[in-house]
């Protein structure tokens, strides 16, 4: 038992040693790229940083695949080259007993992952839209799919609107159908609402057909000078990536929140295949997180005299980035429904760590 604590502390020190080493890195470069998205803006430095560290939660998040391998290699080859895993061996233990206490830490950091890190990078990146969008167009913009359909806020230095559609087209372009929408003053009430058929998404613009347009101005009578319109415009700071990423963007929902929003989501006709695979891969995660680390060990649990070091560290390395690769094709192949949802998601990391058992099993015992 001391043993293994003794590995794990280990294993922790230098998990979190390379994490503030690539999580320093990671905020250096997205500082400049918020002063090159912002520079020519009103955006003062201090709202820069706000945005680079809103950012961070889901740079740790993406990079924890990467750390659980780099962290592994450094462990063992740092064993091998002290000869502790030589004693370890001489003791009558098996090799594989070494990788117990790292492979529970690395579990134990995937469930906190899901569990806390998850919710967070939820939080952080949606107030990264909000903020980024405030700063960019003078007022946030939002979307939101529920039971009564489909929800946008776009916002400018003319003010505010809210966007409400029964339904939508994911065509090219996207068009939006039975739309209300309501203008609001800038820092003031609502000003006007229109009620059209149907709204294609044009440059800059909704393009709506059949619109029908009430003033909301005080004194006014609305329904008195409505007017009806076949063909009108309507201007937008909205692009059609932006809506067609956020309506099947799961990231920014928390893994607590996705079993309700899925529920809801199929309630409505909308399709939840990408929230699905999206759920299943989060809830998988800790198995994936232990399958990095089964790889770095399976090609650094050697003694320093065979040589070749530097060798099995870019081998482990690079079938860490091939597993993780194999593991985002699937999960794409699962939201195109080219293979199930559960194979898309726990597939790839049961059949890693199977892969890696295998080689650990045959370089220990033969």
């Amino acid at each position: 038992m001391i043993l293994d604590f003794y590995f794990a502390r280990r294993f922790a020190w230098s998990f979190l040693l390379i994490g503030a080493v690539f999580l320093s890195m990671i905020m250096l470069i997205d500082v400049f790229e918020q002063v090159r998205r912002f520079g020519d803006s009103d955006v003062n430095y201090g709202q820069m940083l706000g945005l680079t560290l809103l950012n961070t939660p889901g740079a740790i998040k993406d990079i924890l695949p990467l750390l659980m391998i780099l962290s592994t290699v450094v462990l063992f080859v740092g064993l091998a080259r002290s000869s502790e895993l030589v004693v370890l061996r001489a003791t009558g233990r098996s090799g594989i007993r070494a990788l117990l206490a790292p492979a529970v830490v690395a579990f134990l950091i995937g469930v906190l992952a899901v569990t806390t890190l998850n919710p967070i990078v939820a939080a952080t990146s949606n107030r990264y839209q909000q903020l980024s969008e405030t700063y960019r167009n003078g007022g946030p913009s939002a979307l939101s799919l529920s039971r009564e359909g489909l929800w946008l806020r776009q916002g400018s230095a003319k003010g505010q609107a809210v966007i409400h559609a029964n339904g939508y087209t994911n065509a090219d372009p996207l068009t939006l159908e039975d739309v209300t929408i309501i203008s609001y003053a800038p820092g003031g009430g609502p000003v006007q609402r229109i009620n059209a058929g149907s709204a294609l998404l044009g440059n800059g613009e909704w393009i709506l057909g059949d619109a029908k347009v009430w003033s909301l101005a005080a004194g006014v009578n609305p329904e008195t000078t409505a007017e009806r319109h076949d063909r009108m415009t309507f201007s937008t700071t909205l692009t059609e990536d932006r809506i067609r990423d956020t309506l099947g963007r799961p990231t920014g929902i928390s893994v607590y929140d996705l079993p309700g929003t899925i529920r809801a989501l199929r309630q409505a006709g909308f399709s939840t295949r990408r929230h699905e695979v999206w759920y299943q891969v989060e809830l998988a995660r800790p198995l994936f997180l232990l399958a990095m680390v089964l790889v770095g060990a399976a090609f650094t649990m050697r003694h320093t005299r065979f040589g070749g070091t530097g060798i099995s560290v870019l081998i482990a390395v690079l079938l860490g980035f091939a597993l993780y690769f194999v593991r985002n094709f699937a999960q794409i192949l699962g939201e195109n429904g080219q293979i199930p949802v559960a194979l898309a998601a726990w597939g790839p990391p049961v059949a890693s760590i199977l892969l890696t058992l295998g080689l650990l099993l045959h370089a220990e015992d033969g």
